[in-house]
């Protein structure tokens, strides 16, 4: 299957760990990477969950849906549906207040939960105990973690981390809170969320870049601190946007094509803008293996204004076939 090829059957794909994070800075489709990894997964038979922390991402739009997400789960394909097997995609929105009202609220204090919400004093809390929102989140997706390892399904889960910046400080602060924390519910969620991210067959993170300076100076940074400050095991790192490589023999001849002068000297200039830009890509990918000793999974620029669930289609087989034989 040559890259970008999503015809016929998909790669099959095995998943690394039971909660995979796709980390990255903003703007290098680290949403449409989660959605080709849990398209792959579906499409390999897996029953595959999608945990947005941010919102507003856009994700729903990557499977064909206009409505946005929720934090009750929501099915984006069905079993059998755009070629998925016996796989299934579900997504769900996790945020602090949400995940504090559900703990409150398993503990018989939902008026107290309720209460919390209405008067902001999470934000006051948050602000007297930093981390404590990423925490609760992370403790959600741990209570979804052990109760897939437990009841077999979903049999993934990948988690669209906040942008790069947020990342680190997002998947380290269960490690602050435990130093923080001498004893208390804190401390144990702390503890217990610590356990999973340096589990890699529970966690692992894969980050996203761009073949770009800037990008691959932040995934590289974003990398080390991941590994330094949040014990995770990394998978291989996803360029995403990389255009497809061209080249060209001889002059063009306007007279053979029916071109004018003027015309002639547009595809020209478009030509050397194509094969610069992808000398400079390949430039920074070179630099990224050098910064970065991580396998590279090299997805395709896609010329389209607006990605849908062909696009995610397409991405997710380029990665499956480059996970069967990854480049090297």
């Amino acid at each position: 299957m040559s890259p970008g090829d999503s015809s016929g059957d998909p790669p099959r794909f095995r998943a690394p760990a039971r909660v995979l994070i796709v980390a990255g800075k903003g703007g290098v489709g680290k949403t449409t990477v989660s959605a080709a990894v849990a398209y792959l997964g579906a499409a390999s038979g897996l029953d595959v969950l999608i945990v947005e922390v941010e919102g507003k991402s856009g994700l729903p739009e990557l499977f064909g849906h206009a409505d946005g997400l929720g934090y009750e789960e929501v099915v984006l394909l069905e079993a059998g549906e755009a070629g998925l097997g016996s796989g299934t995609v579900r997504a769900r929105t996790l945020t602090p207040d949400d995940a504090l009202v559900e703990y409150l609220d398993g503990r018989g204090l939902g008026k107290i939960s309720r209460r919390l919400r209405s008067t902001g004093t999470l934000d006051v809390i948050a602000t007297a105990v930093p981390g404590i929102k990423d925490i609760l989140v992370l403790g959600k997706v741990k209570q979804l973690e052990v109760a897939a390892a437990t009841a077999g399904s979903p049999d993934l889960i990948v988690v669209d981390a906040p942008a790069a910046g947020h990342a680190v400080t997002f998947l380290s602060s269960a490690y602050g809170l435990v130093e923080a924390a001498a004893v208390g519910p804190i401390r144990a969620q702390a503890l217990e969320v610590s356990e999973m991210l340096s589990d890699p067959a529970r966690c692992q993170v894969m980050v996203v870049t761009l073949p770009e300076e800037t990008p691959v100076n932040e995934a590289a940074d974003t990398a080390f601190h991941l590994e330094d400050r949040a014990s995770v095991k990394l998978t291989p790192i996803v360029v995403n946007g990389v255009w497809p490589r061209v080249t060209v023999q001889g002059r063009l001849e306007p007279e053979r094509y029916g071109l004018s002068q003027q015309d002639a000297a547009r595809v020209e200039a478009a030509v050397e803008f194509r094969l610069a830009r992808q000398d400079l890509q390949a430039q920074q990918l070179s630099r990224l293996a050098s910064l970065l000793p991580l396998e590279q999974l090299r997805l395709p620029y896609l010329f389209s204004v607006d990605l849908d669930l062909e696009a995610t289609r397409t991405l997710a087989f380029e990665l499956g076939r480059q996970l069967e034989g990854p480049q090297r």
